[in-house]
């Protein structure tokens, strides 16, 4: 799994999550929502067990992961927690079986391809994830997901899975170091999701919007993200 971080400070850990805890609240209410509409996903990725066991310790309950196989190793070592673990990175085709069967949620469907091979193995293995697509907002290289206009026809297509189930969408934005700047994205998205539903896909494949990281989850807040992924303002900086 590569270097961890330096190790965890319970205390701090615990402090750093009720300071986003707060500032969740603030934003939500600020904009007129409830506290409770939006889930707080600790981006876990590259920090040890012990990092994850302290923000256990202090209340938190999902988990997200970008690696799978890093992912299955905390999740295994991570048994005895009552978790519920995300994969939120770039899913490669070759391992959507292992995917599916042990992650609960995964935030980063990006073709039609993927998500039948998700399904796919979700039925031969008994499982039931729960799936966001990635959509691709940007054009940038370094990323992945679908491009807006074909969004429509993946969400059609989803309504025939047989054991996964998509229940919205998901976006990275450019890094801005104002991140107001990253707000028009967030808005792409909600209105996008409102398109979708004027165009008549089932209101349950729409349910779910998560963007927002740590340095702009507050702004993703007011514009109607239900899932914040923070990473940095939990666990502090990453050594990798």
């Amino acid at each position: 799994m590569g270097s961890d971080p330096l190790p965890p400070q319970e205390k701090d850990i615990a402090n750093r999550l009720a300071d986003v805890r707060g500032r969740l609240r603030e934003a939500a209410l600020r904009s007129g929502r409830q506290p409770e509409a939006v889930l707080l996903l600790a981006v876990s990725k590259t920090f040890s067990l012990e990092h994850i066991r302290a923000a256990a310790e202090a209340g938190q309950h999902d988990f997200g992961e970008s690696r799978v196989q890093e992912g299955l190793q905390k999740i295994e070592r991570s048994a005895d927690l009552q978790i519920t673990w995300h994969l939120i990175g770039t899913l490669q085709s070759n391992k959507a079986r292992k995917a599916a069967a042990e992650f609960s949620w995964i935030h980063s469907v990006n073709s039609l391809d993927l998500l039948k091979r998700i399904d796919t193995a979700a039925a031969e293995t008994g499982s039931h994830p729960t799936l966001l697509v990635q959509v691709d907002l940007a054009g940038e290289a370094t990323k992945h997901g679908v491009p807006p206009r074909l969004v429509p026809d993946l969400m059609r297509e989803a309504s025939s899975c047989r054991a996964a189930r998509i229940v919205g969408l998901m976006t990275i934005p450019p890094f801005f170091d104002d991140p107001e700047r990253t707000r028009p994205y967030f808005i792409r998205l909600r209105e996008l999701r409102k398109t979708l539903l004027e165009e008549g896909i089932e209101p349950a494949l729409l349910s779910e919007l998560s963007m927002g990281m740590s340095h702009d989850f507050e702004i993703a807040v007011q514009e109607g993200a239900t899932i914040v992924r923070i990473g940095t303002a939990i666990f502090g900086k990453r050594r990798v």
